[in-house]
């Protein structure tokens, strides 16, 4: 099947991250979503969803935004038989098979061509009935399990019937880390899910003093000038992520002082890189994430407001604030209580208004590929069209991938 050209300003990217047992990034998950409603579905035509999927490679630079992490991405029976597939790399992607396939000779020896091309393959959403699916087991590297629909007694029994098979057991849906912490002691490799960004709040619970101190922090650097200053003295090991940081953002010039001409819409993300650091209970993920929803936020502004500087560093620190309560695992309006923010930030972090607003909702959406809310969030900002939104959104996931790189 040859590959024609397909529209890519139809196509909106989100992109869940997989952590590994010790919580850092091992993978993401690729989704991929039609805007046009009217149109074609993705799930309804194969060859749309295959070139599509083809495309967003090719064109979108999807590859490099994976970097060194590989992509899952799902596919049905028919998509699965596509030849428009064998066109992606078999390095950087994961051909997940969805639960709904049915497993016959065809689909069988179609996995095994694709194994033999070098293509890892993981089986979606699986709850048992490991009978039914015993041929794809012996042929898949992974196994994403849906904890969502077992119960504990339930998830139990079905990883134990997976563990002779051998396979990479992946938990996916997790949403608390005591969801996480039952499938670690099962022995599951990888994680999938909303756990890590988050908070875990009791109500009443008293900060820790770790908290605290990043409440303190992230405070001072939104402060003045003369306060950073001394938060430098007072943290020394944020001088060299502060000084990465001025790296990235000039494109990799040698600064010789991290105080020269600081942009401060990114000076939170230091609050980030500390809890990011070994041993620290928050995984680099968060880092990533608020990284990529505060230059997603900023290029979405400035498209908007092309000369408008400080309305482009208000909507940056809008998207990297709208993670910190899961970072310090407290209310987000007791935090932005404390915090020197403008008040069309904290309208948009509380209630997702004004502008801020709505940019932060379509950032949000795009990560989950929420089509509905996409469109809304997009009627809201008149000025924004879907090319254009994907292009920022591929550009965002590029510059935060390489703050969460290793120094």
């Amino acid at each position: 099947m040859a590959v024609t050209d397909a529209p890519t300003q139809d196509l909106f990217l989100g992109r869940q991250p997989i952590l590994d047992r010790k919580q850092k990034l091992a993978a993401y998950e690729l989704l991929f979503r039609s805007s046009h409603f009217d149109g074609p579905k993705i799930d309804d035509d194969v060859f749309h969803s295959a070139t599509v999927i083809n495309h967003a490679f090719t064109e979108l630079g999807v590859e490099a935004v994976l970097g060194r992490h590989k992509g899952f991405i799902n596919l049905n029976g028919p998509l699965l038989m596509s030849h428009v597939i064998e066109q992606l790399p078999p390095d950087k992607v994961v051909l997940e098979i969805l639960e709904t396939v049915e497993v016959n000779d065809a689909l069988v020896r179609r996995c095994t061509d694709l194994k033999a091309m070098g293509f890892t393959l993981a089986l979606d959403d699986f709850v048992g009935h490991e009978r039914e699916f015993t041929e794809l087991l012996k042929l898949v590297d992974i196994v994403k399990v849906d904890i969502q629909l077992l119960n504990l007694d339930a998830l139990g029994t079905v990883t134990r019937r997976l563990q002779p098979f051998g396979r990479k057991l992946l938990a996916e849906k997790v949403d608390s880390r005591e969801q996480a912490r039952r499938c670690l002691d099962l022995g599951y490799e990888l994680f999938q899910g909303n756990y890590f960004a988050r908070p875990s709040v009791i109500t009443g619970r008293r900060l820790s003093r770790s908290q605290t101190a990043l409440m303190r922090l992230l405070g001072l650097l939104l402060g003045d000038e003369d306060d950073i200053d001394a938060v430098l003295v007072e943290h020394p090991e944020l001088t060299e992520n502060l000084s990465r940081l001025a790296r990235l953002v000039r494109g990799g010039d040698p600064v010789e002082s991290p105080q020269v001409r600081r942009p401060r819409r990114w000076l939170p993300l230091l609050v980030y890189m500390v809890s990011s650091a070994p041993g620290a209970g928050v995984p680099s993920p968060l880092l990533i994430l608020a990284a990529t929803r505060g230059k997603l936020m900023e290029l979405l502004a400035r498209a908007l407001r092309e000369h408008d500087r400080e309305a482009q560093e208000r909507a940056f620190l809008t998207g990297t604030l709208s993670l910190v309560n899961a970072l310090l695992a407290a209310p987000l309006a007791k935090i932005l209580g404390s915090l020197p923010v403008a008040d069309d930030v904290r309208t948009a972090l509380l209630a997702r208004e004004g502008e801020l607003g709505a940019l932060l909702a379509l950032v949000e959406a795009l990560e989950v590929s929420d089509l509905a809310t996409i469109e809304r969030a997009l009627d809201r900002v008149p000025g924004l069209d879907h090319r254009r939104v994907i292009g920022l959104q591929v550009e965002a996931m590029r510059w935060a991938d390489l703050i969460g790189e290793p120094a």
